[in-house]
């Protein structure tokens, strides 16, 4: 069964679920700001497993003390899916402090 997009009341609903997330240009996004470049870099491998489990990938884009993640599902047009708040919501979980930026 392909994928739906979600609609902008869904997509607003599941946002309250996760501070610090938004959509922009069609994307669900997040930046996490963490302690320095080995915390922000051990984030990314733990991201990167978690994409692989769900065999959904994000842009991720790792910076000195930063990692930004940038996703929607390319088979349904490139729009939010709830394959992306899977995917946010599981990162969420293992974020230092859950997320605390």
């Amino acid at each position: 069964m392909p994928t739906q997009p979600l609609s902008q009341k869904e997509i607003e609903d599941r946002l309250r679920e996760l501070p610090g997330w938004s959509v922009d240009a069609d994307r669900l996004t997040r930046t996490y700001r963490l302690g320095d470049h080995f915390a922000a870099t051990a984030l990314v491998v733990h991201v990167a497993q978690i994409q692989q489990e769900l065999d959904h990938h994000s842009d991720l884009t790792l910076g000195y003390n930063t990692v930004a993640l940038a996703v929607n599902t390319h088979s349904a047009g490139g729009a939010v899916t709830e394959k992306d708040f899977e995917l946010a919501d599981r990162v969420e979980r293992i974020a230092p402090g859950h997320g605390a930026n």
